[in-house]
């Protein structure tokens, strides 16, 4: 079963300085099921990567991604119809276009599983494919 890539996983992993690095790279170590890194992720987590820890660090994560088993996964009209109705539905939350995106990416995958440190939005989400996300770390 495949999982799915948030922005907040990525900059930990990228980040050795951040609080949550030693605990996202344990998890990454030990997972062998696909990655999946939704496009929406990408322009936001290199825009963090470079503003927080410089342009040849996030140089430096494309080019790791380049060589990775990652797969980029865009949305269509689709997945973006269905980011419309979950920020409506979850209008009072105020989650983000990227959040919502990777919800859509997940349902129309059937993919349960995120790895993210945003365990606040997605776990007030109740996707349609499944009862709840499993979130990880």
């Amino acid at each position: 079963m495949s999982v799915l890539l948030d922005t907040s996983f990525l900059f930990a992993l990228a980040d050795t300085s951040d609080y949550n690095h030693d605990r996202v790279l344990a998890v990454a170590r030990t997972l062998t099921d696909p990655l999946i890194l939704p496009l929406p992720v990408l322009p936001e987590v290199c825009y963090l990567i470079a503003s927080r820890l410089g342009h040849s660090a996030m140089r430096r994560f494309l080019s790791e991604l380049v060589v990775s088993d990652t797969v980029l996964e865009a949305i269509d009209r689709t997945d973006l119809r269905r980011v419309n109705e979950i920020l409506d539905q979850y209008a009072d939350s105020l989650l983000d276009f990227v959040d919502a995106a990777i919800i859509a990416i997940a349902e129309r995958r059937q993919i349960t599983r995120i790895l993210t440190l945003d365990r606040r939005d997605f776990s007030i989400v109740r996707p349609r494919h499944c009862d709840y996300f499993e979130i990880l770390p």
